[in-house]
């Protein structure tokens, strides 16, 4: 996943950095680098974990205990 790719997922669920951040259980800054490609001036990747996570929320999934998945509350599920 590009930085350009990770805001355009954020975009699509209409999400801000920080709604996007508390979702994946991240900083709001964590979302600005990964955003911008680089901390610091050395690159930054999106790691597999934070993608899957990514792909999670998208399909509208909130949890996963092992088993079986946690829908996202309906306030905050993927827009239609």
């Amino acid at each position: 996943m590009t930085p350009q790719q990770f805001r355009h997922w954020r975009r699509a669920l209409g999400l801000k950095q920080k709604d996007a951040a508390d979702r994946l259980g991240l900083k709001k800054r964590m979302i600005q680098y990964y955003e911008k490609g680089n901390r610091d001036g050395r690159p930054v990747e999106i790691p597999k974990s934070i993608r899957l996570a990514c792909y999670a929320l998208s399909e509208g999934i909130g949890d996963f205990d092992g088993q079986t998945t946690i829908p996202l509350p309906a306030e905050i599920a993927k827009p239609e």
